[in-house]
């Protein structure tokens, strides 16, 4: 399991791509100013944007996430949300220790075709 540092990092690293790729944070894990999101769904989230009128979720998953058989199950959930008020998907922006890289590519191939298309992988640092 990660410390609380090596998380923060992490979610550090998922909201400078958010930036790089436009996005404005709205809520994050382990912020000094931004409130922590609330659980989309029941699943907890460490980052959320927004882009215009498009939204972003950011996840970081471990090694035992990526292993859990239901991380697919998520994964279809989060990749497959609307935002309230438009038919626009919100992209879902999963952070992955570079080593696992391959494993979580696996892993996505295994989500809905509409979900596949909303989900993109940052590596992160291991």
């Amino acid at each position: 399991m990660a410390h609380k540092y090596e998380m923060r990092e992490r979610v550090d690293e998922l909201i400078t791509h958010f930036w790089r790729n436009g996005y404005l944070t709205l809520s994050r894990k382990f912020g000094k100013y931004l409130p922590e999101p609330k659980p989309i769904g029941g699943y907890s989230v460490d980052a959320i944007g927004k882009f215009k009128k498009k939204y972003v979720i950011g996840l970081i998953l471990n090694e035992n996430d990526i292993k859990d058989p239901q991380t697919v199950a998520k994964l279809n959930f989060l990749a497959t949300r609307n935002t309230q008020n438009r038919e626009v998907r919100v992209t879902l922006f999963l952070g992955i220790p570079a080593k696992m890289i391959y494993e979580a590519s696996l892993l996505i191939d295994k989500t809905v075709p509409e979900a596949k298309n909303n989900i993109k992988i940052i590596p992160l640092p291991n």
